[in-house]
């Protein structure tokens, strides 16, 4: 990373050009490329030795964490759905490039085998586990309540809050003092959406669960922590169903005047995970372009 400032206003664009996908959204289709911090992230050893599992890790703010967890030292596992399987070897390849083990699980975590599996597999592969990072989740656009179909409103419980709990509840038997767990929220929880009335729910039972399960875990030695984004270029929001016009001003509406880039959430999560917050849990930290919660 560049030690010179640099405007935040103007560090990243701030219109993108009309686009649309279907779900999942891919990276090499989104205009322009989302920055996850190839070409920037300088590690400082600050993981070295850590073994970290990130669900959702294939592309958007979990590559971005995926590379700077492997620049700073750690060996990361990502979880993907089948679909992503592009996005997710190249998220491999990126942490291997770093000089650290890196490996993909192809599934869906709304299915608690899978959502369960990973974190086994993981502790098979590195010997152990010191950081999760539960950050996969589906959003989508809402016309009204009215018109919300059932099958649409449990997609978004059991991918956001389900397969959390399921990865969750397998993890924390192997995780020893000094273990992290850090999950990616969202400025819906505290400034929600109505078109977004569902996630928005689901990014605020994020919250609660981030605050309890820091009270139950915190006698152990493992910190539970929340990093809560505010608007920010990833192929979950091309994919989302916006109008074009939604789209092009996408961020607009912060303070900085533009969305953020999963580049600049990278270092909230190395920050949580490190031992520079061996005192912080039960937190949540926002990085939101200025937004309030």
């Amino acid at each position: 990373m560049s030690d010179q400032p640099h405007d935040p206003r103007d560090k990243h664009p701030d219109e993108f050009p009309a686009q649309s996908q279907e779900q999942p959204g891919k990276t090499d289709e989104m205009r322009p490329t989302p920055d996850h911090g190839e070409d920037s992230y300088e590690g400082s050893g600050r993981l070295e030795g850590r073994r970290a599992l990130i669900t959702g890790g294939d592309s958007g703010i979990g590559r971005a964490v995926a590379i700077a967890f492997a620049r700073e030292g750690a060996d990361v596992a990502i979880a993907h759905m089948p679909e992503e399987i592009d996005d997710g070897d190249e998220t491999v390849r990126l942490v291997a490039e770093a000089g650290r083990r890196g490996v993909s699980f192809a599934g869906d975590i709304r299915d608690e085998r899978f959502a369960t599996s990973i974190v086994d597999d993981t502790v098979s592969q590195f010997g152990g586990l010191d950081i999760l990072v539960l950050n996969a989740a589906y959003q989508k656009d809402r016309e009204s309540l009215a018109s919300l179909e059932t099958e649409e409103f449990d997609r978004v419980f059991r991918t956001n809050l389900y397969g959390l709990i399921f990865s969750a509840r397998a993890a924390v038997p192997h995780l020893k003092p000094g273990a992290s767990i850090i999950v990616t929220s969202s400025i819906q929880a505290f400034d929600p959406s109505p078109e977004l009335i569902d996630y928005a729910m689901t990014k605020a039972a994020q919250v609660a669960f981030v605050k309890a399960l820091a009270q139950q875990l915190g006698p152990k030695g493992i910190r539970v922590n929340a990093v809560a984004p505010g608007p920010i270029w990833t192929p979950l929001i091309p994919a989302t169903g916006w109008d074009q016009s939604k789209v092009e001003n996408f961020g607009s509406d912060t303070p900085l005047g533009r969305a953020g880039q999963p580049a600049e959430l990278a270092g909230a999560y190395v920050y949580l995970a490190s031992e520079a917050a061996s005192y912080v849990s039960g937190a949540v930290l926002p990085v939101t372009g200025g937004k309030g919660l």
